[in-house]
């Protein structure tokens, strides 16, 4: 027999000595003990013949790097720290380094300013700070603290529409909700949270219910206000430009005619502009009801019939209710809103019982800050928007506010840190912080603006490099009318204080 050798020769090797040994057997050997013969020659065979029938041996592959694994969780959320009070606080003499060579006017004016630990309330600048200036839209923020405190940061104005004096009248009533929307209420906004369309709807059922029929005749009840509807102290040329506009205690867009056109004029009368608005919306939706609505509206007068006379008040038909006054005052700051500013000031007179008039919101937030423990004595306020040239208040009574704001004991402050404008990203700030001085800066300044014809103002707060909480106010007067260099100049400040580890 030819040799062969590796598994081919053994193979056939073995075929040759079974088959001559099956043959023997068979000759020979029991039946049962030739098959176990078998069986013991053909477990090495098929050992051997295995890997030409199931291809070569598997190794196994090699373990897959953690980062190219797909992710079997979330993982942690990353971002700043949480603030500590272990972050050092920042020199003084180095803070001033700082912000002296870039706090400096374009042209003719000054600059005042002070900044604060806002933990610990220690003065780490200060240039004039206790001086009184004119603080332009920065008295928003004094706004904003006296009506979450006065009215609640989840407080909300509800506007109803109730029976009028005969059964052929409905009274649409304000309650201070001046962001209203013409169409259906809108729960997840802001500006139109309630709507005319939504509050029309409710009214027509109310009225099918109880067997109304024919022709009805819209009046507006906005006497909640009280006082002249346009401050003596708002320079003319402010109104006509649409500034601000005569405030009643409702209105569309916060008395615009289109919430998307926030400049250019406003409705003189924004409550009777509220009126036909509803008025139009009852018509189409009340025509499948039987009802029909008189052209115009008219407005209510009060008759005396009051409930101490003995007379019930009038049945409420329909309600809707506005935006929380949280998400009033964050939308107030973030667009500097000065109509809102004002309606948010007589609502938080009227909440304490003081007329809803210019005097009872200045006195009103002359009180609310008191009652914090800023001194308030040297202050004057002509408004609470800040458009009015009268007003005087000082850099560090504006520090003072926002650090009660920001660090405080009473936690209903807290509503107003998202009003705050993100310097390069939100509100009006959104177009600032994109030069090379103040870039560091974005996203990191949180501040209220303002600006006047000859003012600017700027008061807010930031983390440092160190992580330590500050606040600050810097406001300029007697300015130069245009002048690009002071807004930056307040920005680059800003951007000084982001930026220091001022030990």
């Amino acid at each position: 027999m030819k040799e062969t050798s590796g598994p081919a020769g053994f193979r056939a090797a073995l075929q040759d000595a079974v088959r001559r040994t099956f043959h023997r057997g068979l000759q020979v050997w029991p039946t049962a003990l030739l098959l176990a013969l078998i069986l013991i020659l053909a477990l090495p065979a098929a050992w051997l013949l295995a890997p030409a029938f199931v291809g070569p041996p598997t190794v196994a592959a090699p373990a897959v790097p953690a980062w190219q694994q797909a992710p079997a969780s979330l993982s942690a959320r990353q971002g700043l720290s949480p603030l500590t009070d272990s972050a050092p606080v920042p020199l003084p003499s180095a803070v001033a380094e700082q912000l002296e060579p870039v706090l400096k006017p374009d042209g003719g004016g000054t600059f005042t300013g002070l900044v604060q630990d806002a933990l610990t309330g220690q003065v780490l600048f200060d240039r004039s700070g206790s001086e009184n200036r004119i603080p332009a839209s920065n008295m928003k923020l004094l706004t904003a603290v006296a009506a979450l405190r006065a009215l609640g940061p989840d407080e909300r104005f509800t506007t109803k529409v109730v029976a009028g004096s005969s059964p052929d009248q409905v009274v649409l009533t304000g309650g201070g909700d001046v962001l209203l929307g013409t169409g259906e209420s809108l729960p997840d906004e802001v500006m139109g949270h309630a709507g005319l369309a939504t509050l029309a709807a409710s009214t027509v059922a109310a009225l099918k219910e109880d067997g109304a029929t024919g022709e009805l005749k819209v009046l507006v009840d906005d006497s909640l206000f009280s006082g002249p509807p346009l401050n003596p102290a708002w320079a003319e040329g402010d109104v006509q430009a649409g500034e601000v506009a005569p405030l009643f205690p409702l209105a569309l867009n916060s008395a615009r005619f289109d919430p998307a056109i926030t400049t250019g004029p406003r409705p003189q009368d924004s409550a009777v502009t509220a009126a036909e608005a509803f008025a139009a919306q009852l018509k189409a939706r009340g025509a499948a009801a039987g009802l029909t609505v008189a052209t115009g509206v008219g407005r209510y007068t009060a008759t005396g019939t009051e409930p101490d006379t003995g007379t019930a008040a009038p049945a409420v038909l329909a309600e809707v209710q506005s935006a929380t006054v949280g998400e009033q005052v964050d939308l107030m700051l973030q667009t500097s809103d000065n109509y809102l500013a004002e309606v948010l000031g007589r609502m938080a007179a009227a909440a304490q019982g003081q007329p809803a008039s210019n005097e009872g919101a200045t006195a009103t937030v002359r009180a609310q800050l008191a009652e914090l423990g800023i001194p308030t004595d040297t202050m004057h306020l002509a408004d609470v928007s800040g458009l009015a040239l009268d007003n005087q208040v000082s850099a560090r009574q504006f520090a003072e506010v926002v650090r009660a704001i920001t660090s405080g004991t009473d936690l209903r402050l807290r509503a107003a840190l998202a009003g705050f404008p993100v310097a390069g990203v939100t509100g009006t700030l959104d177009t600032r912080y994109g030069d090379s001085s103040t870039a560091r800066g974005a996203g990191l300044v949180r501040a209220k603006t303002g600006t006047l014809n000859s003012v600017i103002a700027l008061s807010g707060y930031v983390v440092d490099a160190d992580g330590r909480l500050l606040v600050f106010s810097f406001i300029g007067n007697g300015l130069t009318p245009g002048a690009g260099g002071n807004k930056e100049a307040l920005d680059r400040a800003a951007t000084a204080l982001a930026a220091c580890g001022c030990r």
